[in-house]
């Protein structure tokens, strides 16, 4: 099930929506500090967050029927504070995109405790969402921030994507900023490229990826 969330539904009556974001803060504290070790604090030992998980961070988030986390996306406004703009400038060779048909993607989360091959189906169910989203809001641009190996990977998905300057080495990681420019070709050009996602039919997809 696709969740398509505001960080207000933290606070939200809907105990489902407190539910599939709470698992998806927990799952971020098992990928990013537990296993990739990065240098951060876990709130009450238990949650990831960070500065940038304020109101207006949204999150396309994949869960079964109980709520339990599959695979989780960050997007931020890139005319608010941002990764990208505000800790890796330096990444950009050109004029950091930003604007309001411009989000950053941040956090992209694949679930730990999940078999290899879940994990894979995972991350292209959660592309086409991220994409489906981008669709229903209007939005024609993703930027974003990986270490070396993922940014490979991005950069094979089929889609228009394109580096945004040369990789350096950062906090001992090469990183890389890239630039995705999504279209209504997208999904089809995903799928060519062997991204595909058991997905709804195609105007489902928009309706599910609606903010709640």
């Amino acid at each position: 099930m696709i969740h398509c969330l505001s960080n207000l539904s933290s606070r939200s009556s809907r105990t489902s929506e407190h539910t599939v974001l709470r698992n998806m803060f927990e799952a971020r504290k098992r990928v990013f500090i537990d296993l990739l070790r990065w240098d951060m604090p876990a709130l009450a030992g238990q949650f990831e967050l960070d500065q940038f998980d304020d109101e207006t961070a949204m999150y396309v988030v994949l869960a079964d029927e109980n709520g339990a986390h599959r695979a989780s996306a960050r997007l931020l406004p890139t005319t608010k504070p941002h990764i990208l703009g505000t800790m890796f400038p330096g990444l950009c060779d050109e004029a950091i995109p930003q604007g309001p048909t411009t989000m950053e993607i941040s956090r992209f989360c694949l679930e730990r405790r999940s078999t290899a091959t879940e994990r894979r189906e995972a991350r292209n169910e959660l592309v086409h969402a991220l994409v489906a989203f981008a669709l229903a809001h209007g939005i024609e641009r993703y930027t974003g921030v990986a270490e070396l190996p993922w940014l490979r990977q991005i950069l094979t998905f089929g889609w228009h994507c394109r580096p945004l300057g040369v990789p350096k080495v950062i906090y001992g990681k090469t990183n890389g900023a890239m630039l995705i420019e999504i279209d209504e070709d997208t999904p089809t050009l995903l799928e060519r490229a062997g991204i595909c996602a058991p997905a709804p039919k195609r105007g489902e997809d928009a309706e599910m990826c609606r903010v709640h």
